[in-house]
């Protein structure tokens, strides 16, 4: 028994130690997780467009009540991936510009306080701003244009600080994102 309560404190100091406390609610995390592998699933070519926006629906309205629940699901509730899916389902909820609103301010807070990824708030940040038909800050969102060629979705605001809005919030150079950009396309 000694022994066993010996190696379970080691373990408790080596998580604390690390910042990898378990979430404290790991149901959440887990039904996160589970949302956005279906909409993962149906961002293919393959799953038909009925199937995509039942799916981008249900997401869209669980996530609201989730904010309304919980407020932003960080990396204390629902862990890093929890929160990183979270991120990603407001991210892709364009069809509801308020709740991406709502989840940005809610996520602006909680990076302030530590509890989510300043770079997805940066995503987040320029996706909204699209929507919104206003200059991207940090130049996260691209299209191709009908001669398949890479063009931000928005102009960029002040292009000449991007890389340093970029840095500031843990992004690569712009130069880099645009080369991944064109390979993976």
């Amino acid at each position: 028994m000694r022994a066993f309560l010996l190696s379970l404190l080691t373990t408790l100091a080596f998580v604390a130690a690390c910042g990898d406390a378990a979430p404290t609610n790991p149901a959440l995390r887990t039904e996160l997780l589970a949302m956005l592998k279906l909409d993962q699933e149906v961002r293919t070519l393959e799953a038909s467009q009925e199937d995509w926006d039942r799916v981008e629906k249900a997401n869209t309205d669980r996530m609201r009540q989730i904010l309304d629940q919980h407020g932003w699901p960080g990396y204390e509730l629902v862990g890093k991936d929890g929160a990183q899916a979270a991120w990603a389902l407001i991210q892709h909820a364009d069809r509801d510009l308020e709740l991406q609103k709502r989840g940005l301010e809610l996520m602006r807070r909680a990076a302030d306080e530590g509890d989510a990824d300043p770079s997805d708030l940066a995503f987040l940040v320029d996706r909204v701003r699209v929507a919104e038909r206003k200059p991207q800050v940090y130049g996260t969102q691209w299209e191709t244009d009908p001669q398949g060629q890479w063009r931000p979705r928005t102009p960029i605001e002040d292009e000449a600080k991007v890389d340093e809005r970029r840095a500031g919030v843990g992004l690569k150079p712009l130069r880099e994102y645009l080369e991944e950009l064109k390979s993976a396309g």
